[in-house]
């Protein structure tokens, strides 16, 4: 039977000397929970966790595409799409979406995920070359005016080799490398980071009735699963980050177990990014169905994933986001 161990992860200078290091940040772990699938939850000691998983919760991030995961990175979402859930025609002409990222990186965006296939539930499928047309030019305006590290929110290998040579540095496949079987072997010969994803079904149909053995587990497990695939391919894990995909194939209980347990997808041994903003959990839970009025919820969201030390916040409302980052920071 496969045993997984969550952090309880903690923060502060006082802390006891048998106390773990997480992934390399300032937050640690002495505790852990013990999780077998049909067994009560047991906690641990983390000297009582085994080498292999240990080595996997403590070991320090590689940077990704020079950025320090050690510290909390702010990924700012850029829809060159007409139909997106929360921005969809906001950002349709180059020049539009070239002054929402310029204004992004501005107030404190290291990454800007540029995407050109709406993902929201129900979306209909795009075109590889229309996608292309919608990103590729923007992908070079956006290089050409800053540093700052390009992801290509896409499911296509066309997609990815245009936003690859328009500039690109990060292929973020929501899909988790299941769509496209010529995006994986592509992503590795090119050694490209990347982001894998967990989602249900597809955006058309994912949310029509979503089903779960054990929703935490069936996730880690295939995250787990598509890391092993890419390292076949001659990826490095180390140039892997992994999502939970929060509202991909998930109702609103699914959302919260796997927000409230985090910290467990450290012993994948990757960089974790939660993507939750806007979407349908802020606004059922937080009683808000404006799309653009959740930004509160989003943020609060947000600081709960980094206090379990999820690394990339991806989110619309960068300015507000980072400004919370920084109190939260602060105080802490």
């Amino acid at each position: 039977m496969t045993a997984y161990y969550r952090p309880l992860v903690q923060h502060g200078d006082a802390r006891p000397i048998e106390s773990m290091t997480l992934a390399g940040q300032n937050l640690w772990f002495s505790q852990a929970e013990l999780i077998e699938r049909g067994q009560n939850p047991q906690i641990v000691d983390a000297a009582d966790i085994p080498s292999e998983q240990l080595d996997r919760l403590t070991r320090p991030r590689a940077a990704i595409a020079g950025l320090d995961m050690a510290q909390p990175q702010i990924m700012g979402i850029l829809n060159a799409t007409p139909d997106s859930f929360s921005d969809g025609g906001l950002h349709n002409s180059v020049e539009a979406a070239l002054t929402a990222a310029v204004n992004m990186v501005a107030h404190g965006a290291s990454i800007l995920d540029i995407g050109g296939e709406s993902t929201r539930p129900g979306a209909d499928f795009v075109p590889e070359d229309e996608e292309i047309a919608r990103t590729r030019p923007l992908i070079h305006a956006i290089r050409a005016e800053t540093d700052a590290l390009i992801s290509i929110d896409t499911r296509k290998v066309g997609v990815a080799k245009a936003a690859h040579a328009a500039g690109a540095g990060l292929i973020n496949d929501v899909s988790g490398f299941t769509f496209d079987p010529q995006l994986a072997p592509f992503c590795a010969q090119i050694g490209t980071p990347v982001c894998v994803m967990h989602m249900q079904g597809d955006p058309a149909t994912m949310q029509d009735d979503p089903q779960y053995d054990d929703v935490l587990l069936d996730v880690y497990d295939f995250l787990e699963g598509q890391i092993a695939h890419l390292e076949g391919l001659g990826l490095s894990r180390e140039l892997i980050v992994v999502d939970p995909g929060i509202g991909f194939g998930k109702n609103t209980d699914h959302n919260l177990t796997l927000l409230r347990n985090l910290s467990l997808f450290h012993g994948l041994g990757c960089p974790i990014l939660l993507g939750v903003s806007r979407k349908g959990i802020i606004g059922q839970v937080g009683k808000e169905p404006r799309k653009d009025a959740r930004a509160p919820g989003s943020i609060a969201v947000a600081l709960a994933g980094l206090s379990q030390g999820v690394q990339i916040v991806r989110v619309h409302d960068v300015a507000e986001t980072a400004q919370a980052l920084r109190l939260w920071a602060a105080v802490r």
